[in-house]
């Protein structure tokens, strides 16, 4: 816990392999741009699933914001990519903890 919720903001309509690997005109946004209640409630709603699951160690937890506000859950992955471009160091990277010092806590999690 404890990440800032970020946002693929997409070049086109849709989010194509294209869009992410290989043109690079998609974006990622975070903190996400959403109001601060919404922030807190797609925060509250990835704990919750993460915690309904079972999950244990790294998950990130995707959601579609929908244009009247609706939250829907999209997904949880239990192995999220790790690459520099990647959604979860950059998510953690922005509440202060470096790529390094993540892979520390996670290893140390492991060991405990």
């Amino acid at each position: 816990s404890g990440t800032h919720p970020g946002e693929i903001l997409a070049s086109a309509e849709f989010y194509t392999y294209d869009d992410k690997y290989i043109s690079g005109t998609s974006r990622v946004a975070i903190p996400a741009q959403l109001a601060p209640e919404k922030l807190d409630e797609v925060r509250s709603l990835a704990e919750k699933a993460y915690a309904a699951l079972g999950c244990e160690g790294l998950a990130r937890c995707d959601f579609f914001v929908e244009q009247d506000g609706n939250v829907l859950i999209n997904e949880i992955n239990t192995m999220p990519g790790f690459t520099p471009i990647s959604m979860y160091p950059k998510a953690w990277d922005a509440t202060g903890v470096s790529y390094t010092e993540l892979i520390t806590r996670l290893i140390e999690g492991v060991l405990r």
